[in-house]
């Protein structure tokens, strides 16, 4: 009926086989005529309302710009208008013209009228959309106008070529105008095809553009990831720099996602917290009714004896406590299920836009095994047409290239969907960050929190990229059985049964693997705690000479770890097998069982490549969703954390108010507060009025709260009752410096506006100004983590410096001068906090332990045990005779030495400006002693002298050296550590290799080659299989021949899997040999490394090595080499297989080989600079987060929240411009790659058509059933060639390190005698010493002999070179001429532990190693339990230990935390003691002793080191009044060396020097 209508309109045949049954096929004129023209134009129809309803909208603005292509556009669409009208005119013409030939009735058909109607309005549609495009925002092209005019020439080609034959007959052209009309609109239309492709950028866009080139790329190059083509040329031709980055786009940047992302969070959060509050209603409900229940029943058993009940009540109780307790445990205890909703709210299109592609992947993944199908019955069918075959080729072409198109868009969709989720919850988690209350952060420490955004959000982001697979692997799976039922009947379940009994052993093996996996992370973090206690105590372990010791601790944990890692690599070695061998059981099954279950059923070729292509898309589905149900399982993990996290309670942000109708500055009435909120509160019944402008000192002893009421003032604690009223901004200074990672002045400004003047004036106040001619960039010098290159009353001073500059109205200031030299306390002070300093009219609230301030301040107030003793002036309370007086006596000792220094005014300010303080190392920056402080200042030196310039006297003012010293150079306390970049060297693959060992690496090689053989074998041996279909047509298959078909069949498949086992067993054994032999070499070379590489290499580098590296040398290495070797030999068997079928294929090998190099080569350099670049940009996230972590109250105090959530999202988005880049270029790559490999497919089908005479059918399904394969494999083998080339790098890095020069051989031939040195004398002859070659001596000839048991004080200021003599004793650097004799030794000729196993040194900073106590006093087992007994007796800690529940067994935490810092300094003293050496090194400690403990050590060492020699490297001169000779170092010479009492008569330096200290000649008779 439809057909006989459609013959009526067009006047000709619609349909007839006979056209397309014959050599040379055409389609019918009408079919061409309407079928053909309707597609094209019927889409278009269907898109132009979209376009047409921005036509309709009133435009903002002027119109945009005409360009020339537009006008060009515009030009063709109207020629191809007058066309369509000319067609029009032509059959008016024929039909009514005065020409026609009225002899004929017959007039045009329909369709003669009809279609140039039809493109006529369909040209005006076009000339409209065009327009359209050009006023959308934004628009460069259309998709749908460039799909339409694909479609339109594709759909024309057909009359095209049909037009064309008959041409080409000899007979004339019958309808000339009609034929000529066709071809000038073919031409127009191809050529708006093309223009159409092209970008249109409009000139206001192309900053844009330029910035990022996505925003104008045309639709064709948006499919193919063209615009990315530039990044990718760049990167090969030099690498990739943050700065070669482009612009993100906006809906990508972190402060649109986090907008979005915390609305949703709002809403959903509110809803989750409301369903909490439900639960526990009813939770309280059910409580309360089993109580009064019970209590009910209580009441009856009045009868029962009371005891009895008691009992039972006692018993029931107790269960009921334990049964609670699990029950919580089960529990959540705060809002869930809220996260998954309000990513899903956040992200929904994306997700179904991906979704989308997905399914039209999955569906197309399909079609390739059919055609394959109808192309194997194809060649064996010879009477069929040679045409068939070539639509076959090419249908697999198109339908290959679709899938890939649809798959990268897929992924593309969904790996930006995993970033954009990643940066939402970073951004979340920090927003969180800086307003979680209390009770919250005491739950996590800084490390968990830091890892909820590393970790955790990249889970989430690792999952998201593999979401869709949890519909579409059953989708596939249940597609593939359909299609196999098809093929082969029932038999298919045997090879589904199969693969099911893998999934369990799968999982089974991936459970054990697991807990292998677990174990092996605790052997890691133990090693790792270990690794960074020794980096971070190295001095000690150098100067004690216990390496050994630490050496093979860390090598036991190592070899624990190797063990473990053996295991669970013959347990993937299992599982690879057991998924390798699968394929080809699964297939051996089904055939089988296929042909043994009737003689009817005979293995055709088509049947058997259909089903190989069809089983091999189950794979993927099946590997995949036990690995996914895994990552699923982690992820609800992290889901829980987070959730737990963001949803925890905030900061109150109402304990403190600010009314403004108080007339005190600071009123607090009658509050408690308390840290969490169930707590006891820590301050109680505080009341405080302080009026505007006043100081007022809070002192207490420890831990009476002084502390606690700041953070009561600034709003971080609960209150319980009362509350604090304070008018004006804060400022705040905290007990521990908290030093940002910036510069200096960033650090001082601290986001306040810059201004020179009232810098200057901060500067001067903080006495910063010589510490800034000190460091190499003065006020630009960039200042490391947590302050590294900063000393603790450096950093104290800058903390200051920050709140002065603040102009904030109170001033809150928890002990800063605890920190400081007493001179520059009083400097500080003076000028900064007292009443004559800069902030002398704003109220400040100082709390001290300095007692000489007391007298000057306004008032005082006295914490004991977290209540107001006593408020009022010093006099006042000073004769009160309260509490206070009691805290004055204590420190009474203290005060009796400052007075002098106070009563001694004589002493200007100028003076004080030459003074730069002693660079007095906190406890909190181990790293930073002497010898790296005079490092930098050497290295500072000299870097100025490199830059030119003259390092200025200390007076005049620092402002001008900033204009000479090059700002940028030498501000960087550490070199930057070396990115690679480039190729990797072949000899780092060599150095690897040559770790795993040559016999195993070949022997590896040569069975991964033999299981390819097999592999290739068994997929011949089917082919030839196959074929006995086309023998036996008709006729019974011997019993015998299935049999051998199918055993050798198996047997080839088993032996596949057996060679995968034994090469994935040498392999494992030959990884875990490399490992075990590159640690140990790194670690072996690590501890002999001089102590200048430590000095000047930040730890966290070389931790890096042990963890990052080493851990990719253990796991990814051997992974990434497995599957690239598989990987590579998969290939070459395929280009094999094919050449074996079709040899002309050979010919294309060559080019296509020639491509894939380039395009791997391009993608490899860019995306390996990426990957950097992103771990690069990575860091300072997690830095600046755990710093803000660390910094809370100071950001919070300040209010600077947004400034420093505006720096996240900036530091967020560095490091997203460098990953989404890579997730383009992977994508970039996939799609070229699977082009590549679809022109393999297309080549190998079409050369089976032209050589299909002489070619088996079994061998076209094989080699084109091997090509549909390949396209993965090669894709495959890219992504491993660059993963091995990123992990290898981890190999170089490991060896740099272990290649480094050593110091001096620790025991060498000449050992000393037994008990050297006997006496104890120390010679030093013109003694000369720098710390590197090419930098400046730093000891100047130093000649003097110091006698058997003399007690020698060394003083020098800061820089003198006092710790570098002890540096020499000990050999940590090395003479550079000159000597240094003990008991007529040379030093220099004996071996570096021999040496130092005789000196003992008690070291400024006490560090203690986390282990027994035991181990700490004596690592190497040398002493009996009763001799560390009687020293711990000697140096006061008997009692202590004695009084711990495991003794000397005690463990002492990570840095010796749960220890006080006198009690560090006693074990110290106590490891000293026990080493009973004849000479005796004691490194003064600075402010970290309290006077107690100072008094205690002093005394021990009079008593029992009294026939020792003991230098003492003083910084307070009290201590050593009483040596028998004092040495005055300065600049690297000895300029005085005498009695002390001889020494203030000279009135030389050390007189200058006591006067100081407030130390003059009659006190020093009374001592």
């Amino acid at each position: 009926m439809c057909a006989a209508a459609l013959e009526e309109y067009c006047g000709s045949t619609f349909w007839n086989t006979s056209y397309v049954d014959r050599e040379d096929p055409d389609l019918p004129a009408c079919v061409e005529q309407t079928v053909l023209v309707w597609i094209p134009l019927g889409f278009l129809w269907l898109c132009a309302p979209r376009h047409l309803v921005v036509l309709c909208r009133r435009t903002k603005g002027g119109t945009k710009h005409l360009s020339k292509l537009y006008l060009f556009k515009q030009l063709v669409a109207s020629l191809l208008f007058l066309t369509a009208i000319a067609g029009f005119g032509i059959t008016i013409g024929e039909d009514f013209g005065p020409s026609r030939d009225t002899t004929s009735t017959q007039k045009n058909a329909g369709v003669y009228y009809a279609n140039p109607v039809l493109y006529a309005v369909t040209w005006i549609l076009v000339l409209l959309c065009q327009e359209a495009v050009r006023r959308r925002e934004g628009a460069v092209d259309s998709a749908t106008l460039c799909f339409f005019w694909f479609l339109l020439v594709i759909c024309d080609i057909f009359p095209f070529q049909t037009l064309l034959r008959r041409a080409l007959k000899p007979e004339a052209i019958n309808d000339l105008p009609r034929f000529c009309l066709f071809y000038i609109s073919f031409g127009l239309e191809l050529i708006a095809f093309l223009v159409s492709i092209v970008a249109d950028i409009p000139p206001e866009a192309e900053e844009i553009v330029k910035k990022n080139p996505e925003k104008g790329a045309a639709f064709v190059s948006r499919i193919t990831f063209n615009w990315f083509n530039s990044m990718v040329v760049k990167g090969y031709k030099r690498p990739l720099v943050q700065e070669d980055m482009w612009a993100l786009d906006v809906k990508d940047s972190t402060a649109y996602l986090n907008e979005r992302f915390q609305n949703n969070m709002q809403v959903e959060l509110g809803e989750a917290r409301v369903r909490y509050e439900h639960k526990l209603k009813k939770k309280r409900e059910k409580s309360k009714a089993k109580a009064t229940e019970e209590t009910f029943q209580n009441g009856l058993g009045k009868g029962v004896s009371q005891d009895v009940l008691m009992m039972e009540e006692k018993g029931k109780s107790k269960d009921e406590q334990k049964k609670k307790k699990d029950k919580k445990k089960e529990e959540t205890d705060y809002p869930s299920a809220w996260l998954i909703s309000t990513i899903y709210k956040s992200f929904k299109w994306l997700l179904i836009e991906s979704a989308f592609f997905k399914l039209l992947q999955d569906l197309l993944a399909f079609a390739s095994p059919q055609l394959l199908k109808l192309m194997v019955s194809f060649t064996q069918d010879q009477s069929r047409y040679t045409w068939e075959g070539y639509v076959y080729a090419v249908l697999l072409l198109v339908v290959a290239i679709l899938q890939s198109l649809f798959l990268q868009q897929y992924f593309q969709r969904c790996f930006v969907l995993g970033m954009k989720v990643r940066t939402a919850i970073m951004a979340a988690v920090y927003k969180k960050a800086l307003v979680v209350s209390n009770d919250a952060r005491k739950e996590s420490t800084v490390g968990e929190t830091v890892n909820l955004m590393s970790a955790d959000a990249q889970r989430f982001n690792d999952v998201t990229n593999f979401i869709h697979l949890l519909w579409s692997c059953p989708l596939q799976i249940i597609l593939s059985i359909v299609f196999l039922w098809l093929e082969l009947g029932p038999s298919v379940l045997a090879g589904l049964v199969v693969m099911v009994l893998m999934v369990p052993i799968n999982g089974l093996l991936a459970t054990k693997a697991r807990k292998l996996q677990i174990e092996n992370m605790k052997f890691k973090d133990k090693r790792l705690k270990i690794m960074n206690e020794i980096l971070n105590g190295i001095k000690i372990l150098k100067l004690y000479a216990w390496e050994p010791s630490f050496q093979t601790q860390v090598e036991d944990i190592r070899g624990e770890e190797l063990k473990v890692m053996r295991k669970f690599a013959y347990l993937t070695s299992v599982s690879t097998f057991v998924f390798s061998c699968a394929p080809a059981l699964v297939s051996l099954a089904t055939f089988a069982v296929f042909v043994g279950v009737s003689s009817e059923n005979v293995l055709t070729a088509e049947k058997a490549f259909t089903s190989i292509s069809l089983f091999n898309i189950l794979r993927f589905p099946l590997a995949m969703l036990p690995m996914l149900i895994a990552a699923i399982v982690q992820t609800s993990v992290s889901r829980k954390r987070l959730e737990k996290f963001l949803g925890g309670d905030d900061l109150e942000s109402d304990i403190v108010r600010h009314d403004p109708s108080f007339s005190s500055a600071i009123s607090i009435s009658d509050g408690s507060f308390a840290w969490e909120r169930e707590a006891e509160p820590l301050l109680k019944n505080v009341s405080l009025d302080i009026k505007p402008g006043r100081l007022v000192a809070v002192v207490g002893a420890v831990g009476s709260g002084k502390s606690s009421l700041i953070s009561a003032l600034l709003g971080e604690m609960h209150s319980t009752k009362g509350f604090i009223n304070i008018q004006g901004s804060l400022a705040f200074v905290p007990q521990q410096a908290w030093i940002q990672n910036a510069t200096l002045k960033n650090n001082i400004l601290f986001g306040s506006p810059d201004e020179e003047k009232r810098f200057q004036d901060v500067i001067e106040a903080c006495a910063l100004a010589p510490d800034l001619e000190l460091l190499p960039g003065g006020i630009l010098t960039e200042i490391g983590e947590k302050g590294i290159n900063l000393s603790g009353g450096q950093k104290q001073r800058v903390s200051l410096a920050r709140a002065a500059y603040s102009k904030a109205d109170i001033y809150l200031l928890d002990d800063p001068l605890s920190a400081v030299d007493s001179h520059v306390g009083k400097h500080l002070f003076d000028k900064l906090i007292g009443n004559t300093g800069i902030l002398k009219d704003k109220t400040r609230i100082l709390v001290t332990h300095g007692v000489s301030f007391l007298p000057y301040v306004d008032e005082i107030v006295v914490l004991v045990d977290g209540k107001v003793s006593e408020i009022g002036s010093y006099n006042s309370l000073r004769a009160s005779k309260g509490a206070f007086s009691e805290f004055l006596d204590t420190y009474a000792k203290e005060q009796n030495n400052q007075n002098h220094s106070e009563s001694d005014g004589s002493m200007d300010t100028a003076d004080i400006d030459i003074i730069p303080e002693r660079d007095d190392t906190q406890p909190d920056s181990p790293l930073e002693d002497t010898v790296s402080a005079t490092l930098k200042r050497e290295n500072s030196i000299r870097r100025s002298q490199r830059g030119g310039s003259v390092r200025l006297r200390k007076n005049s003012s620092f402002k001008k050296t900033e204009g000479v010293v090059d700002s940028k150079k030498g501000q960087n306390l550490i070199e930057k550590e070396t990115m690679e970049t480039g190729q990797v060297k072949f000899s780092v693959y060599l150095q690897y290799i040559r770790a795993m060992g040559w016999g195993y690496t070949i022997m590896v090689f040569i069975v991964y080659l033999i299981q390819n053989i097999a592999f290739i074998g068994q997929n011949l041996w089917l082919s030839d299989w196959t074929n006995d279909a086309v023998d036996y047509y008709n006729k019974t298959y011997p019993n015998w021949k299935r049999d051998t078909r199918v055993g050798v069949f198996g047997v080839l498949g088993v032996a596949q899997g057996l060679f995968v086992f034994l090469g994935t067993l040498l392999l494992a054994n030959a990884s875990v040999a490399a490992s075990r032999i590159l640690h140990s070499q790194l670690l072996n070379n690590m501890l002999r490394v001089p102590m200048l590489f430590f000095d000047t290499t930040p730890i966290g580098r070389v931790v890096n090595r042990f963890a990052k590296d080493i851990f990719t040398v253990d796991e990814a290495i051997p992974q990434s080499f497995r599957s690239w070797l598989m990987c590579l030999l998969g290939v070459l068997g395929t280009l094999l297989v094919i050449c074996l079928a079709t040899p002309f294929f050979t010919i294309i090998i060559i080019p296509l080989a020639i491509i894939y190099f380039f395009v791997q080569r391009f993608y490899v350099a860019t995306s390996r600079q990426l990957r950097r670049l992103d771990s690069v940009s990575r860091s300072p996230i997690y830095s600046h987060f755990s710093e803000t972590v660390s910094g809370l109250s100071v950001i919070r105090a300040y209010g600077h929240q947004d400034r420093f959530l505006k720096h996240n999202e900036i530091t967020i988005d560095e490091n997203l411009k460098s990953v989404y880049p890579w997730i383009v270029s992977n994508r970039w790559l996939a799609i070229r790659l699977e082009f590549l490999g679809n022109l393999v497919v297309f080549f190998s089908a079409l050369f089976a058509v032209i050589s299909r005479k002489t070619l088996d059918s079994g061998l076209v399904g094989l080699s084109i059933s091997y090509a549909l394969n390949v396209t993965q494999t090669l894709n495959w083998l890219v992504r491993m060639t660059s993963e091995l080339e990123t992990n290898i790098v981890a190999v170089e890095r490991v060896n740099e390190y272990a290649e480094l020069e050593n110091e001096a051989k620790w025991i060498n031939e000449t050992r000393p005698p037994k008990k050297w040195p006997e006496d104890g004398r120390v010679q030093f002859e013109n003694f000369k010493v720098r710390y590197r070659p090419g930098l400046d001596l730093v000891l100047h000839g130093i000649t003097c002999d110091i006698k058997s048991t003399e007690k020698i004080g060394i003083v020098g200021r800061t820089g003198a070179g006092k710790s570098s003599l002890t540096n020499c004793l000990f050999r940590t650097i090395e003479a550079a001429e000159g000597r240094i004799l003990l008991d007529d030794i040379d030093i220099s000729t004996i071996g570096l532990h021999d040496l130092r196993n005789s000196l003992t040194i008690i070291p400024q900073d006490p560090v203690l190693f986390s282990g027994t106590l035991r181990m700490n006093l004596d690592p190497f087992d040398r002493f009996s339990d009763d001799e560390i007994w009687r020293v711990l007796e000697l140096s006061h800690l008997k009692d202590y230990v004695g009084g711990l529940q495991e003794g000397l067994q005690h463990e002492v935490s990570e840095g010796g935390e749960n220890l006080s810092v006198g009690q560090r300094q006693l074990l110290c003293l106590a490891r000293a003691l026990l080493r009973k050496s004849r000479i005796l090194i004691l490194d003064e400690a600075t402010a970290a002793v309290d006077l107690e403990t100072d008094d205690l050590i002093q005394n021990t060492i009079r008593k029992e080191f009294s026939h020792c020699t003991v230098l003492t490297i003083a910084h307070r001169l009290h201590s050593i009044m009483d040596s028998s000779r004092v040495m005055v170092l300065d600049a690297g010479k000895i300029v005085e060396f005498d009695s002390p009492s001889a020494l203030l008569a000279k009135r030389g330096h050390f007189y200058s020097m006591a006067k100081d200290a407030g130390i003059t000649q009659n006190e020093n008779t009374a001592l």
